[in-house]
Parts: C-alpha cells; structure tokens; sequence
C-alpha cells in the first residue's frame, strides 16, 4: 500500500466488537484475566495497551522499521536510545543538536559514564575524526534544530557500518513522510511525536523505531520498567493526526517554500537558513536525501534587541516553543529551546542572538508572509 494508506489505515482497523471506524479511547488502567494464568493480550496499561500496540504498528510502517515503541515524550524517546549504552561508551553527536538533547547528555547522562562529542554531523571527515574505539553510536539530526544544516545519511550510515557502531537520526523536522533516514541506512530513527506527526499541538509524544530485534526487546525493557509508555489518550490524539500527515505536510511544504523565499528576498533579513533555498550549502543534498524542504526554517535579524522587537509584534505567528503544529509558531531559540546551552557553545555553532526559528503552519500562506512582514517594519 502507498504512504497516505498506510497513514490511514495501519493501526487503525475498525474496532472488531462493535465495527466502529475510530477505535476506541481504552481508558484503563488494568485488564480482568479470564482465568489464572491467562490474559487477552494485556495485563496493565504501563506494560502495554491496544492504543499504545496500534499507534506503535503505525509509525514501524511509515519509517519501514521491524517494531517501534511510543513514549511520553520526545526527550523520553531519546533518552531510552542512549540507554542502550553502557559506562565507558562514547557517543558522537550533531553539535547544533536541540538543546535538550544536549542538556541531557551534558548533565544527566555523564553522570553515568557515557561519553559525548558534539561535532559537525555535515562533514563525513570530521564524524569520522571524531570516532574512538569505544564509540558505539552516532547520533544526528538532520536537519538540526535550528541551524538547518544537514547531514548525509547515507555516507553516514557506511561509515557507522564499516565501524560496527549503531547510528541514529532524529527525523521530528522532516515526518516520515518527507525523509525516510532507515532506507537510507539508519538503525535507529527518533521522533518527538508532538511534533508533526501528531500536528496539533494538544498532545506530547515521542517514538523510536528500530530495526533490529536485540534493539527492540531493549527499548521494550526500558519502556515497560521505567513507566515511560504513552498514556491512551494521547496515542489516540496521535493516531487520528497521523491520518492527515501527508495532506498537511504538502501543506506545510509549500508554504515553508513560499514563506523561505518571501523572507530571503527580505531587506530586514539578514540570512535565511532553509535548505530549499539554492543558497543552502547542502541544497542539491536536501534534493536528493527529502522529498522536500520541510516547513523549518530560520532567519536572522541581526540581534537580540531586533528579534525582540520582531517577536512582540507578531499577530497571527504565534511566540512558542514546538513546532509542527497547523498553526505558524515563532521562537527564539537562544532564549528559548537552546537556553541551557552555554552562550559561547550557542555562537560557535550558529544560534545568535538575532535568530530567529519559523515552524511555519497550513494558514492562507499570504496572511503568514503579511504578519511578518508587519512585524519586521519595527526591526
């Protein structure tokens, strides 16, 4: 079956007791056992649960993965990954990473002997510099958050394979639906599920999908012991999201692409980072690794005080953390998503202070290019 399909269909059979459409919501926290010794497929809802079972078969099928676990969260996702690790093992990692993937790792994670280096996931020369004999994993976004840049999946993927070490892709920016990072050779592809594959902004989630078992029955350890599995409302939310994912990611595509070029050709903008742009450095890579730029992007407006003033007067683009929703959302990422990460770390890596981040929505793309217009006069 194709994507839009699949997006509909897996995981989302009509109910086999009373032919319902939509699946019910199954509110509950524990299962009555017929008989000692014997269940209907669950025992308590932390184990596991049929909103949790249907949603997890659908996202395994968009990223084409053997088996996919859901989570409370994006960072809870994320987390279980690097709890595959051990004491001792080291961890490459895109430098321009989101930066609770960074604090994470930097003051949580070391706390228990894993090790970490942040580096320029672009360059095939610099990850493979970077590698260590103890290096077990290479975690990238791509595209990171929110510098825009890219890394090759592909050439990533050979030089993981040639080294025996698991590489994983964050894919949140793109859905599955734009990027495929396990066609690509991934092991392990991430999402924060709140994002867009929900799409809505009324519920939190994150995923991990796998393809190989001996990772799965680990992940599924650490989901069922540290009580970390979504709750069933919110698989719902998310299942009846996913439905919608390819209408609205065309959407958002077109959009990102109209609203990239309105602000590139902007004389209150400095530079737009947005690999649809042909200014992109990795523009030819984002032709051929996605099916398309996204609807991510960023704008520099050259300072703290300028993107203030940008900020406050946004009318219809509103300022909030996340992205992925139907709605334009407007950050500033050195005060907000990357806040915990040190200033100088922030520089050196590309988030300024006049950075500005874009999730641009599915509104009348017209009505988004004219609130920021309106909102730049006071730049």
């Amino acid at each position: 079956m194709g994507f839009a399909t699949d997006a509909i269909h897996v995981g989302q059979e009509p109910d086999p007791t009373t032919g319902a459409i939509v699946a019910p919501i199954y509110q509950t926290s524990t299962y009555v056992q017929p008989e000692f010794g014997k269940t209907k497929g669950y025992d308590y809802a932390r184990t596991n649960h049929p909103n949790r079972k249907a949603l997890e078969r659908c996202v395994a099928q968009l990223e084409g993965g053997k088996n996919a676990y859901v989570f409370t969260s994006g960072m809870a996702a994320i987390d279980a990954v690097f709890r595959l690790l051990r004491p001792g093992d080291h961890v490459v990692v895109s430098e321009a990473v989101y930066g609770g993937v960074y604090r994470l790792s930097t003051q949580l994670l070391n706390q228990f002997g894993l090790e970490f280096s942040f580096v320029d996931t672009s360059s095939i020369e610099l990850m493979s510099a970077a590698l260590r004999d103890n290096t077990k994993m290479i975690y990238v976004e791509t595209p990171t958050n929110p510098t825009l840049i890219l890394t090759d999946i592909a050439a990533t993927a050979r030089l993981a394979n040639e080294r025996g070490i698991t590489l994983v892709v964050d894919n949140t920016f793109m859905s599955p639906y734009l990027q495929r990072p396990i066609t690509l050779g991934a092991h392990i592809v991430v999402h924060s599920m709140t994002k867009y594959l929900n799409g809505h902004s009324d519920a939190t989630g994150g995923a991990v999908i796998l393809t190989r078992e001996e990772d799965a029955e680990k992940i599924y350890f650490i989901q069922r012991s540290a009580g970390s599995g979504l709750a069933p409302m919110d698989c719902f939310l998310v299942s009846r999201g996913i439905k919608t994912l390819v209408v609205r990611m065309l959407q958002h595509n077109a959009n990102g692409i109209a609203v990239a070029r309105h602000l590139d050709a902007h004389a209150k903008v400095r530079k737009v980072f947005y690999p649809g742009l042909p200014s992109h450095p990795q523009h030819e890579l984002a032709r051929w690794q996605q099916r398309g730029p996204g609807a991510m992007l960023s704008f520099d407006v050259g300072s703290l005080e300028a993107a203030r003033r940008l900020l406050d007067q946004v009318k219809l683009c509103s300022l909030a953390e996340s992205l992925g929703g139907v709605e334009t959302l407007i950050s500033h990422p050195a005060t907000m998503t990357h806040a915990s990460m040190p200033a100088d770390i922030r520089r050196s890596i590309g988030i300024t202070d006049g950075l500005v981040r874009l999730s641009v929505g599915i509104e009348d793309v017209e009505d988004i290019q004219a609130d920021l217009d309106q909102a730049l006069l006071y730049v």
